[in-house]
């Protein structure tokens, strides 16, 4: 069985579902990293590098595919769980 495939919102690769990080907009209208991949809510993915969540940020691609206006401190706890998960 073929393994999953995601497309990163920042680089546009296509890489393996389990090298990427989900990005929720949970049904209360938060936005938070899903480490686990199993959070109920509208998902993004993007790549474990630092460079991809800048990219998402400054085309506002995570927005348009999450649906809602993401802040500035959102963007930097997702900073946070992107450099977790890289190192």
């Amino acid at each position: 069985m073929a393994e999953p495939v995601r497309m990163c919102v920042g680089c546009r690769t296509h890489v393996p579902k389990k090298e990427l990080i989900r990005i929720v907009r949970t049904p209360a209208g938060e936005v938070v990293a899903d480490a686990k991949g199993k959070l109920p809510g509208r998902g993004a993915y993007i790549c474990r590098k630092a460079e991809c969540l800048m990219k998402a940020q400054k085309s506002r691609a995570l927005e348009r595919m999450l649906a809602v206006p993401i802040s500035p401190e959102t963007y930097a706890s997702l900073a946070e769980a992107v450099g977790r998960a890289d190192g």
